[in-house]
């Protein structure tokens, strides 16, 4: 498992674990807090090469309209609170495959602005045919909370420039 994202607050140094952004989530979505955090843990060393950044400094526009994504990266930046957090449907990259589309991630801080896509091999076609569908069976639903804790693990155990490109 990673270890934590830091961040500044007024100056001050705080950090968050993958498992104190999931408190905070709950136990919805753990496939989309760990998609946050490697983008944030990719994305901060990035565009913060010097140090962490400051929190309430950070932006991010993805097409990615996961709930768990949203609240993980509220958690350590603030940006949802800030407005400055949007989800923007025409991101979207699909040619890069059902898999990956929307897993696209425009970080900034400051002047510097990062783009970060999903590596192949971290989101299944089974998990989005169920993310997707308008109804799912109890079987489908107990499926679909597997698949996302897969997700969850497979990504955490992988460095975040494994998981995320930069373009």
């Amino acid at each position: 498992m990673a270890g934590a994202l830091e961040v500044l607050d007024a100056g001050r140094p705080i950090s968050f674990s993958f498992e104190e952004m999931m408190k905070y989530h709950g136990p919805g979505s753990p496939g989309g807090v760990a998609h946050a955090f490697k983008v944030m843990e990719r994305g901060f060393a990035a565009l913060s090469p010097d140090g962490p950044p400051d929190r309430r400094e950070i932006r991010l526009e993805t097409a990615f309209g996961g709930p768990g994504a949203r609240d993980g990266f509220e958690a350590v930046t603030r940006a949802v609170t800030g407005d400055r957090f949007a989800v923007d449907a025409s991101l979207a990259r699909p040619e890069r495959g059902r898999t990956r589309e929307r897993f696209v991630f425009n970080l900034s801080y400051g002047e510097r602005t990062a783009t970060l896509l999903l590596r192949e091999g971290y989101v299944t076609e089974e998990f989005i045919d169920l993310a997707r569908a308008p109804q799912l069976s109890d079987e489908e639903k107990a499926r679909l909370e597997q698949l996302k804790a897969e997700m969850a693990e497979r990504v955490m155990a992988s460095a975040a420039d494994e998981v995320y490109e930069i373009e």
